[in-house]
């Protein structure tokens, strides 16, 4: 009687999904986000919203300008990009992306003028060397026009919203990506993302108004409880329905200590935040700004990176460490390094606070 041995050979494979797309879906999100929360201050001139819109404009255009940096970066050369184009696929929620974005960014690019128009043109009447780039780009307040592509950008956020959490959720072979509530908490927390970048952006660059801070804490406080809550719905599908894909995924994961550091990190992310910003709303400083951009970026990482640490078959885990050059720790810093030179350039073009901040509103309103 002769034996015989079956060997089974583990092929490593680096993820399809490298940090850059983290760095992509993390300032898409901010940026989709920011623009929806810019649109009381700025389209409809709520006086309370002034401050708030305005920082929420800032952060729209800092991230929706380096996001496409890092999705290029991702896909390793831009030619791919030009594939979407080339040869349609309508069936793929990423090719209806190549469409999404550039209508994303084209509007929100000519919201952002429209808005901002009067306070170039005021602050180039004031001289100095930036006077002809902004009495170029300088114009009369046009309130109905703002409006109009205020709504047209948010059509165009909406869908790029829409496909970021859609593209992700087809994936069926993951089954911890592949739940009907990953779209809507990718939203949660990018609003939460970028409520908190709001609140940095008003420190740095805004008027740093009390009122200012508390209207968008109590804002972030809220927005962290739905983002909870979808969480909260997500485990109970996941012990109620056992086979469902967030039973599945609960499955996979349950019995490692490095996902189980992840929830709690997670866990603390959001609840810590929302405490403090639910408890002290004009008191939290800086705390719940980083704290709420810290929760929105390791949600994605924990979705994205630590998804594909999860075998498809086999036993074990993929190891997946995060590498130091470009395509690692130094392309997260770059990016970053992008957006601190993003905002530097728009700080210094675009007067964000005080008296051109008024020049934007209504008449009717500038008296109130």
């Amino acid at each position: 009687m002769t034996s015989s041995i079956t060997e089974i050979l583990y092929v490593g494979r680096d993820p399809a999904w490298a940090p850059w797309a983290v760095q992509y879906f993390f300032l898409i999100g901010l940026s989709f986000a920011s623009l929806a929360l810019s649109l009381p201050g700025v389209a409809f001139a709520r006086p309370a919203w002034r401050g708030a819109s305005r920082m929420a404009l800032l952060g729209a255009l800092v991230c929706g300008l380096a996001a496409p940096v890092a999705l290029l970066s991702d896909l390793a050369q831009p030619g791919r990009f030009m594939n979407f184009y080339l040869h349609p696929a309508g069936s793929s929620w990423m090719a209806w992306g190549a469409f999404f974005i550039p209508f994303y960014l084209g509007s929100l690019l000519l919201y952002a003028w429209a808005a901002l128009a009067p306070d170039l043109r005021a602050a180039a009447a004031e001289g100095g060397i930036l006077a002809p780039v902004r009495r170029l780009l300088g114009g009369e307040a046009r309130p109905g026009l703002v409006r109009a592509l205020g709504w047209l950008a948010l059509v165009a956020a909406a869908l790029v919203a829409l496909y970021t959490g859609v593209e992700v959720m087809v994936v069926k072979a993951r089954p911890l990506w592949n739940t009907a509530l990953l779209p809507f908490q990718f939203a949660a927390t990018a609003f939460a993302g970028a409520i908190g970048l709001a609140i940095l952006f008003d420190k740095l660059a805004g008027d740093n108004e009390p009122a200012t801070k508390a209207l968008l804490n109590r804002l972030l406080a809220k927005t962290l409880a739905i983002v909870v809550a979808i969480g909260a719905i997500w485990f109970a599908a996941a012990l109620a329905l056992p086979k469902s894909s967030e039973a599945q995924a609960l499955a996979q994961v349950a019995n490692s200590s490095v996902w189980r550091l992840n929830a709690l990190w997670l866990a603390a992310a959001t609840l810590v935040p929302l405490v403090i910003a639910a408890a002290k709303p004009n008191g939290s400083g800086w705390l719940t700004g980083v704290l709420a951009l810290n929760a929105a970026w390791m949600f994605r990482w924990t979705i994205f990176i630590g998804g594909q640490d999860i075998p498809k078959t086999g036993a074990g885990w993929y190891a997946h460490p995060l590498a130091l050059g470009p395509e690692g720790l130094l392309g997260i810093v770059g990016t970053a390094g992008l957006c601190l030179t993003l905002f530097i350039v728009l700080t210094t073009l675009i007067p964000w606070t005080g008296r051109a901040s008024v020049a934007t509103r209504p008449a009717a309103q500038i008296g109130a």
